[in-house]
């Protein structure tokens, strides 16, 4: 059974109509990869299944529960972890607080999460803001971690960071997913992207255009689906 399942969503902005079908679903210990060009609905879907997005139709179904309409807080206390694009730390709690605010009880603890990012140790005092951008990020996984979520989900885990943080980030993401974690990743670098996902779905303007393994992902498929 699937952890995570969309079937034939279709969700709305207002009166605009952004998702038209989308369907997918994430295994328990599973990574998934969310993939797409920009505005073909990638954090709409993450949106709709965490109750941020308005949904016409179709089904959301987490651990066999539905949760289409539900509150997004009542949501995430299901075992849904969220990294957002964009990061959102809290800016004036320090590292240490920022984790602490989000803590349930679970294997994940302070301790367990500056062990996967020792940079969150060195600035455990300091300020959200005070933070470099990868530093935040780093920030953000720790604290949906710090849920103890059943699946977490990263929308954009590595957008406009420095080389060097990418590679922590995705060493953080493979140490996960030897851990048995469930992942729903949306990011834009394939070659590191792929490598650690089992699976794929593709978006295009609102509709899944694409189920498979990562193998499956072929150089001609990526040009066609994914190719500026």
């Amino acid at each position: 059974m699937s952890l995570l399942e969309l079937e034939k969503v279709e969700s709305f902005y207002g009166a605009s109509q952004a998702l038209f079908g989308v369907s997918l679903d994430v295994k328990e210990g599973e990574v998934v990869a969310l993939m797409g060009r920009n505005g073909m609905g990638k954090t709409t879907t993450i949106g709709s299944v965490f109750g941020l997005v308005r949904l016409h139709s179709g089904s959301i179904r987490f651990a066999g529960r539905e949760i289409a309409g539900q509150r997004p807080h009542r949501i995430a206390r299901l075992g849904l972890g969220l990294v957002p694009e964009g990061r959102r730390c809290f800016p004036n709690l320090t590292v240490s607080e920022n984790l602490v605010a989000a803590a349930r009880a679970g294997e994940w603890t302070f301790k367990k999460v500056v062990e996967l990012f020792p940079r969150l140790a060195e600035r455990r005092d300091q300020y959200a803001f005070t933070l470099s951008g990868g530093e935040q990020q780093m920030l953000a996984i720790g604290r949906a971690l710090m849920t103890n979520p059943r699946l977490l989900i990263l929308d954009e885990a590595t957008e406009g960071l420095a080389p060097v943080i990418r590679r922590d980030i995705w060493a953080a993401i493979a140490k996960l997913k030897a851990g048995g974690q469930s992942i729903l990743v949306v990011d834009k670098t394939l070659s590191e992207l792929l490598p650690v996902a089992d699976r794929c779905f593709v978006l295009e303007k609102g509709t899944t255009v694409f189920e498979g393994p990562s193998e499956a992902l072929t150089p001609e498929l990526q040009d066609r689906y994914l190719g500026v």
